[in-house]
């Protein structure tokens, strides 16, 4: 378990939907200091809040936030982005997008502050995920949240002896900028950050924040044709 009262916590991507509700909730919550990314840090309005100018996919810009935040102990991998790239046909620079921001953007900030949080006495790392993690929706950006998972996995095993624990926050559509033009149901950005924080102090190594997330891992074990309908015969 990690306690969030008196801790410094790096949130990224933490101007707007989930990670604007993470650093609210943080504060709620009795973290000592919260440090906020984005790529304009002027956009960070939490009157309590560090904010940082951080773009996750430029080796500089990470080590440049990491120097500025060296008193963290939780880190909380938020940002991400989806281009809608097609595999088939759009530019090849699109597809790798989604990999890069949300596959290679959380390991560089995550290698820059493992030492960080090491040198502090230990602490957590939290990576957001997606019910893409194991659902195709047609796009890369289900393709990065899946190798994001892998990634998160393979941490969660090899900073255990380091002090340091690792939780996956998966959850389906949420109401933010990046949803705007989807028609479905969508989950409250406060509530996903509730879960996520809560799922920090237990020690969760896996937070399924709603009900589709929670149904669609049910399904992993079972036939593809669950989870596709077009696939039935």
């Amino acid at each position: 378990m990690t306690a969030i009262k008196g801790a410094n916590v790096f949130v990224t991507g933490g101007s707007r939907g989930i990670g604007k509700m993470l650093v609210e909730e943080l504060y709620a919550r009795g973290a000592g200091k919260v440090y906020a990314t984005a790529r304009d840090p002027r956009t960070v309005t939490h009157p309590d809040a560090v904010p940082l100018a951080l773009e996750a996919t430029d080796p500089a810009s990470v080590a440049a936030a990491a120097e500025q935040a060296q008193d963290v102990t939780i880190l909380i991998n938020n940002a991400g982005a989806s281009v809608r790239a097609s595999y088939l046909d759009s530019p090849m620079e699109d597809v790798r997008r989604d990999l890069e921001t949300n596959f290679y953007g959380p390991l560089l900030v995550t290698r820059a502050f493992v030492p960080v949080i090491e040198r502090n006495g230990g602490g957590h790392l939290l990576n957001a995920h997606s019910a893409l993690s194991w659902l195709a929706d047609g796009t890369p950006y289900g393709a990065s949240k899946a190798a994001l998972w892998s990634q998160t996995n393979s941490l969660r095993l090899e900073l255990q002896p380091r002090g340091i624990a690792v939780t996956g926050l998966h959850m389906a559509y949420v109401d933010t900028d990046m949803t705007s033009g989807v028609d479905a149901p969508k989950a409250d950005p406060r509530d996903i950050a509730v879960a996520a924080l809560d799922g920090i102090e237990a020690g969760a190594h896996e937070v399924l924040a709603d009900d589709t997330t929670r149904w669609v891992k049910s399904q992993l074990s079972a036939d593809l044709d669950a989870m596709y309908a077009q696939l039935k015969k």
